[in-house]
């Protein structure tokens, strides 16, 4: 750890109880060295949600993703296996799948046609006999950890990472979780937003807190004295009844119904929004100590019919009115994070249990991270 970056990471306590607890300074917001911190240690050395299972319906079907800047694709191979590589060709460093998504028989580079089978090992290199002391089956395409649950593809960019129910306990075992079968994806909107990843999820993760000043048309659905939070080793859930709805309900009461919204997180970008039927995810994504995109993908339990599509319509409209509401609040906490009168603020001892146990696992990654990376240069 450099000894500037140590002093960056050092104000933070994470071992003060919520009552006394500052959060993260204002620096970890904007500081590019931070950035380059968080790629390696957090998202570096995490489970990260890439795509959707119906993306790898059969044989050769793949998708690409980008991993805090790490291309990453995805395929299933001719024995219904789905793996995952690093998308980069090990001749010139091309990235060897550039579409979204599709069907291949291989994987081709495009620069100088490197071919890899399914299984990511290398089958064709054009024009290269006679090179001394090299051998196929050393280059093919490096593997990645790859895991399912319910609808979603996750991949860990690590060595020996932990296995993927265990990094989201007790999600997979949740009440709230138990008809994910039966949600079917529909639609995807993105948003490039101008702030830090880390002010999305501050924002997502303050217990309702602004619910009633930035929300007003969710405020009139969830019932805000119930509303609280469940933190566990690697996510947390918030939790609020909601109110009946009726005949006069507004927007978001007549597409956001059942007993309990339940709003899981998973750190350190993914969330889950889940209601009767109705479940929308969240995947922020950096793009720089000062940017991030936002991508909500839209699942529905009645996809068929004139009624559905119009039900489905008004959904993603609220969730389109919701997130500009939040995209006005995240970009003006960002302007203020760079101002020379804020360094770290405090916490609500009844509403921000979530943000704080953010706070504390992102400086443990990082310290963690950090510690590690200067013991290997040492041990070097």
């Amino acid at each position: 750890m450099s000894a500037d970056l140590r002093a960056k990471l050092r104000p933070f306590d994470a071992a003060l109880p919520l009552e006394r607890a500052h959060t993260i300074p204002s620096t970890w917001y904007l500081d590019p060295e931070i950035a380059a911190a968080e790629r390696r240690h957090v998202f570096g050395a995490t489970w990260q949600a890439v795509g959707r299972v119906d993306q790898l319906a059969g044989p050769g079907s793949y998708f690409t993703a980008n991993v805090a800047g790490e291309p990453v694709v995805v395929v299933r191979d001719t024995d219904g296996v789905v793996r995952a590589f690093a998308n980069v060709c090990r001749h010139r460093a091309a990235q060897v799948m550039n579409e979204p998504q599709g069907q291949a028989t291989r994987l081709r580079c495009r620069y100088h046609g490197w071919t890899y089978d399914l299984c990511g090992k290398l089958r064709g290199t054009p024009e290269f006999d006679g090179v001394a002391d090299f051998r196929r089956e050393d280059h093919g395409l490096p593997p990645l950890a790859v895991d399912i649950w319910g609808p979603l593809v996750f991949v860990h960019l690590g060595t020996n990472p932990p296995p993927l129910t265990h990094f989201l306990a007790p999600l997979p075992r949740h009440e709230s979780t138990r008809d994910l079968k039966a949600l079917r994806f529909v639609g995807r909107r993105e948003y490039e937003l101008a702030c830090n990843w880390k002010v999305f999820v501050d924002n997502y993760l303050d217990g309702g807190y602004h619910v009633n000043t930035v929300h007003p048309g969710l405020a009139g659905v969830i019932d805000y004295s119930q509303y609280r939070t469940d933190v566990f080793e690697q996510c947390s859930v918030q939790v609020s009844p909601l109110k009946p709805p009726d005949a006069d309900a507004a927007a978001v009461g007549q597409v956001r119904s059942g007993a309990s919204g339940y709003y899981w997180w998973l750190f350190p970008n993914f969330m889950l929004n889940l209601y009767q039927g109705v479940m929308d995810t969240n995947l922020v994504l950096p793009l720089g100590p000062q940017r991030c995109r936002v991508v909500f993908d839209f699942y529905f339990a009645r996809t068929e019919g004139a009624e559905s599509e119009k039900f489905i319509a008004r959904s993603i409209a609220v969730a389109e009115q919701i997130q500009q509401e939040d995209i006005g609040i995240c970009e003006d906490v960002q302007r203020g994070l760079a101002s020379r009168s804020f360094d770290t603020g405090r916490f609500s001892v009844k509403r921000e249990a979530g943000g704080y146990h953010f706070h504390r696992l992102l400086a443990r990654y990082l310290i963690e991270g950090q510690r590690g990376a200067s013991l290997g240069e040492r041990g070097a």
